[in-house]
């Protein structure tokens, strides 16, 4: 079941989730403690999402248990077991990948500590073992990158791909989505494919060796995300070509770097992946622990952005 997630989200459920009165569930007059594990601060994205949850603890008066695991999943399980131990109400995680979360998370569901995912997915045998989950649908950003790139190239290009970190959701979604919307053009091809890991250095670096296996046969850049997409403009730049105009780059995300680099003309078009989670998340939290079943999917609805209104919208841009 699919909810589209709108300024506020309400939560609304009847049965009563393993989690709730006579669970976990806080007294009223209890100070809920949350623990957050956060994939890093590999990115921009990254690091407003970090922030609209640590303020959305804060201004609900929740004690949060932060975790940044430095884009390593053992660092999560340890932190997630370290916050079974501590005995926390509930766990927010932002999941480096997909798999590998089974035993950790039974611990958890065994301990009755609601665990809520936030814009990274996974898979699991038993999707009882998390509450819900807060994304952004990956598969169509990349459904919506593709559509604007066929119509920006008529439909005829060479295309590099910056891919995100390996195994993660956004990276195999991401892929999925842009594959599927240029198969129906048969002169869009992805000539080569590599990760960037979502980060800025290593978007240029893996940009430098596309450049100096391809070179003017580089017709468009994807990117998985806006920073890896702003380190493949620096390679660009340095390779004595025109980004924006010479080699069309297109990324996800939305961040505030990728307007900046809208507005001077060198990236062409982002879709936005909305970082704030925090309200969200917490909503889904306090309706878990009030015994409510929760959709097993909140889908965060994402727009896109062109050069054309960058400069109008930049100053608006929250992250």
């Amino acid at each position: 079941m699919l909810v589209i997630l709108a300024a506020t989200v309400l939560i609304l459920g009847l049965s009563l989730a393993p989690w709730g009165p006579g669970g976990r569930a806080a007294a009223a007059d209890k100070k809920l403690v949350v623990g957050f594990s956060q994939v890093g601060a590999e990115s921009a994205w990254r690091t407003a999402e970090t922030k609209s949850v640590k303020a959305e603890a804060k201004k609900r008066g929740v004690e949060l248990k932060f975790s940044d695991a430095r884009n390593n999943q053992q660092n999560q399980i340890n932190a997630l077991r370290a916050f079974i131990t501590m005995g926390v109400d509930a766990i927010i995680l932002a999941p480096v990948v997909e798999t590998g979360w089974e035993p950790v998370l039974k611990e958890a569901k065994r301990a009755k500590i609601p665990v809520v995912l936030v814009d990274r997915g996974i898979k699991v045998s038993d999707d009882s073992l998390y509450v819900t989950l807060i994304a952004s649908d990956f598969v169509e950003e990349g459904r919506m990158a593709a559509k604007w790139m066929a119509k920006k190239t008529a439909a005829k290009a060479r295309i590099v791909e910056l891919q995100g970190t390996p195994g993660s959701a956004p990276a195999i979604d991401r892929k999925k989505g842009f594959g599927e919307g240029i198969a129906k053009h048969p002169d869009m091809k992805i000539i080569a494919s590599q990760s960037g890991d979502f980060r800025r250095a290593k978007g240029k670096e893996v940009m430098e060796a596309f450049l100096k296996a391809h070179g003017k046969n580089i017709d468009a850049v994807y990117a998985h995300n806006d920073d890896m997409a702003i380190g493949a403009i620096q390679a660009i730049e340095e390779a004595g070509l025109k980004a924006g105009a010479d080699i069309v780059v297109v990324s996800i995300d939305g961040v505030k770097g990728a307007f900046e680099a809208m507005v001077a003309g060198k990236l062409n078009f982002t879709v936005e992946c909305n970082p704030l989670l925090g309200p969200a998340a917490f909503d889904a939290v306090q309706g878990a622990l009030a015994g409510k079943t929760l959709p097993k999917k909140i889908v965060v609805e994402d727009q896109v952005f062109c050069q054309c209104v960058a400069k109008e919208l930049i100053d608006g841009r929250q992250y």
